[in-house]
């Protein structure tokens, strides 16, 4: 039971086709602070690009509205154009900034795991509304881990806070004697700066949780053996299956190479274990083809074919084996076989002119040139 046990432990690494699934469930690393980062990081850049404009925007729409004139305030038509004209020059001002926190908002969650949209994710799951099963993610580890990041992130922007204020104490308290327009200028790059330092700070976080949110998302995802051991069946098909496919494959395959047998111009045979079919024809292609071979069973299969439809048959052991080993099926014969090819194909024809009685009966072939490295025993 023990050694059962330990060949359940999800110690392997998760393979190709479990990521591959995982990403379809929507289930990829993410990091929250990484994209906490990325929104204040573009807000404050943004204040800091946009600041002076935004301020002049609204301090204009300030005194659109401070400046109204007396009819003005009685006509319910003028007060909604006036409305209409603030909101405008708002939404004017804003949108710069609006669409650099818009993209930082898109582009920070894609810095880690990329794009991915799965409408698995979006399914409704009994365990999301479970009590017990938010009681067990409630005292979990990751609850844990999540807890001490947001201590640490409380902790260290609000020390930062406090040594900013600090240290900008003086430039807040001048900032009534200034005139208003100096001050609403003054105001927003202190905003800016102070944001761009706490922003920092949580750049700290995400470099630590970047690595770790990595790391949990790779071990939810490991694999016992015996996972891999299923899973490989079912991509690959179990054994028996893929024994009984290729023995089907076999069979059409055979049955096809059968075929042809009748349309082959000579079958070349080691008598008891190989048969080799070959059909020649110049105007398809230079040398003769191979449609079929075989040994013992199928070689006798040949064999009877052959006879049915009285399609010469030649013993020549060594060039059958020759032609067996060194040819596949639809292949010309090999450039060395030329030769002995072309003496059997001179021999079948003499054959046939005297069996016709239209010549003497041919010689025998005897032994028939065969190159070295195309010899088989």
């Amino acid at each position: 039971m023990a050694e059962e046990d330990s060949s359940q432990e999800k110690t392997e690494e998760a393979t190709p086709r479990r990521l591959e699934k995982a990403r379809e469930e929507g289930d990829v690393p993410r990091s929250r602070e990484l994209s906490t980062f990325a929104v204040l990081m573009a807000g404050t850049v943004g204040l800091w690009i946009f600041g002076a404009d935004i301020s002049h925007s609204l301090m204009q729409t300030m005194r659109d509205n401070f400046s109204i004139e007396r009819a003005a305030i009685y006509d319910t038509n003028q007060m909604a154009i006036h409305l209409a004209s603030a909101a405008e020059e708002v939404v004017l001002g804003l949108a710069p900034l609006m669409a650099l926190l818009l993209f930082a908002a898109i582009a920070g969650p894609l810095g880690l795991g990329g794009w991915n949209f799965a409408g698995k994710a979006l399914m409704p799951k009994a365990n999301r509304i479970s009590p017990l099963a938010g009681l067990k993610r409630m005292f979990s580890m990751r609850s844990m881990v999540e807890l001490v990041k947001s201590i640490l992130k409380i902790t260290l922007v609000g020390g930062l806070a406090v040594l900013i204020m600090d240290w900008m104490q003086l430039e807040i308290l001048t900032l009534p004697m200034e005139s208003l327009e100096q001050s609403i200028e003054h105001s927003m790059v202190i905003i800016a700066l102070s944001a761009i330092a706490l922003s920092s700070a949580t750049l700290i976080i995400a470099i630590i949780d970047v690595p770790y949110q990595i790391y949990e998302h790779a071990k939810k995802l490991k694999m016992s053996s015996q996972e891999i051991k299923d899973e490989f069946k079912e991509t690959e098909g179990k054994p028996e299956v893929k024994r009984k496919v290729r023995q089907l494959q076999m069979e059409m395959a055979n049955r096809r190479m059968m075929g042809d047998v009748p349309d082959a111009d000579v079958i070349i045979t080691n008598p008891t274990h190989f048969s080799v079919a070959l059909k020649y024809d110049p105007k398809i292609s230079s040398a003769p083809i191979m449609l079929a071979k075989g040994v013992d069973q199928t070689a006798m299969k040949i064999r009877e074919i052959a006879n049915e439809y009285d399609i010469p048959i030649l013993e020549a052991p060594p060039l059958a084996r020759s032609i067996y080993y060194n040819t596949e099926i639809g292949d010309e014969i090999p450039e060395g076989l030329y030769v002995a090819i072309a003496q059997v194909l001179a021999y079948i024809f003499q054959l046939d002119q005297y069996m016709k009685g239209r010549g003497p009966k041919p010689k025998d072939l005897g032994d028939m040139p065969i190159p070295d490295d195309l010899q088989h025993d």
